[in-house]
């Protein structure tokens, strides 16, 4: 029972199982519920922060459960990293505009967080890279996601600040 629930929320309900871009599907469908939560739902930040805590710390056993007989230790299929990984830059944008962000506003944030997250996973600048090619458990399959995220808002951070300095 807890292998097949380890299948499922490693592959984000089946969505791991898509057999072109399962990380690009992951990261959108994550975005599309984000968004919906915080912009339609109203759920609170707080509550939010608490299920993605838990999503991140029940990973690492879940992920190592899964690939532990697995040749491949960082298979296609897992696709909860890239929930992780999106969900950082999301819920830190959220954090940074209380309730100020029109949907409009909202809605192209996330289309740029969505994209530049994949740039950075796909693209695994250093540190990313190191971790991918040398960590093959649960933290590195976890580890280089989370950094792709920080990465976006790194990004995110240094564009506002020279959108302040050009656009007083």
């Amino acid at each position: 029972m807890i292998k097949l629930f380890n299948t499922i929320f490693v592959t984000f309900f089946g969505i791991g199982k898509i057999k072109f871009a399962p990380g690009t599907f992951s990261s959108l469908v994550t975005s599309v519920i984000l968004f919906y939560s915080f912009h339609i739902l109203n759920i609170s930040k707080e509550l939010i922060l608490y299920i993605l805590l838990i999503i991140f710390f029940y990973s690492f056993y879940a992920v190592n459960n899964y690939i532990k007989d697995n040749s491949d230790k960082d298979p296609k299929e897992v696709v909860i990293d890239e929930v992780i990984g999106q969900s950082i830059p999301i819920y830190l944008y959220e954090l940074a505009h209380e309730s100020s962000a029109n949907t409009q506003e909202a809605v192209l944030s996330y289309l740029y967080i969505f994209l530049l997250f994949r740039f950075f996973d796909i693209k695994k600048p250093f540190p990313a890279n190191y971790i991918d090619k040398n960590l093959k458990n649960s933290l590195g399959v976890i580890l280089d996601d989370v950094i792709a995220g920080f990465y976006v808002v790194l990004t995110l951070i240094i564009f506002m600040f020279i959108k302040s300095k050009i656009f007083l």
